[in-house]
């Protein structure tokens, strides 16, 4: 099992937007360095086999110093290609071949245990797919890099992304199982609710921090 994890370099302006316009942007890029911290401590207690698709430049980035220091150990490669949809692509093909576990930097709550359980969910399917609370998904699990092939049409970000991904899987004719549903942080709302949920990640540290509640 590898992890993959796609996640753009955390600079104020390009990270976070959304909640940048409530709390700042420069607080959003600080939060969304906290959460990429978790998500690459997690991918590192689950397998050591761990690549990292990055947008962007950490030279650039809050906290570069501890990311780099996360990501000794690392493969790391830049995103390539016009469109989330292509750069995922593109990402699974770097990953290479065997069983890969994707997941971006919006689920900081995200354990070892969920991502070696979505790969565990894997049985005898080609795929997994696991849901998002904001009808997007969080983490996609496939057996080889062309099954990701069939995404480059699909809208991400969308109330339907995860329905149409679903979607798109199974047209190529893929068997496709599925995992535990988590909450994305886009909002405010989002942010507390799921630094209650994981208090002792960087995350809700910094979330507590900000000293900004919905």
């Amino acid at each position: 099992m590898k992890v993959l994890v796609l996640a753009k370099a955390p600079v104020a302006g390009r990270v976070k937007t959304r909640l940048g316009a409530d709390v700042g942007l420069e607080r959003a890029a600080d939060l969304a360095a906290a959460a990429l911290l978790d998500t690459l401590a997690a991918s590192s207690a689950a397998t050591e086999h761990c690549h990292l698709a990055l947008d962007g430049d950490l030279a650039d980035a809050v906290r570069s110093d501890e990311l780099r220091a996360a990501l000794t150990g690392w493969t790391v490669t830049p995103q390539r290609g016009d469109g989330f949809a292509e750069r995922l692509v593109n990402a699974h093909l770097d990953a290479g071949p065997g069983v890969v576990v994707q997941i971006g930097m919006d689920t900081p709550h995200a354990t070892a245990d969920d991502l070696r359980a979505a790969a565990d969910a894997l049985g005898d399917d080609d795929a997994v797919l696991g849901p998002a609370l904001d009808g997007g998904w969080w983490v996609l699990v496939r057996r080889a890099p062309d099954a990701a092939a069939s995404l480059a049409g699909v809208e991400m970000s969308t109330p339907t992304t995860y329905d149409d991904t679903l979607a798109a899987l199974r047209a190529s004719g893929l068997t496709v199982g599925t995992t535990v549903a988590l909450q994305d942080v886009d909002t405010v709302a989002d942010a507390d609710t799921v630094a209650a949920l994981a208090p002792d990640t960087r995350f809700a540290r910094a979330w507590v921090s900000a000293g900004v509640t919905s």
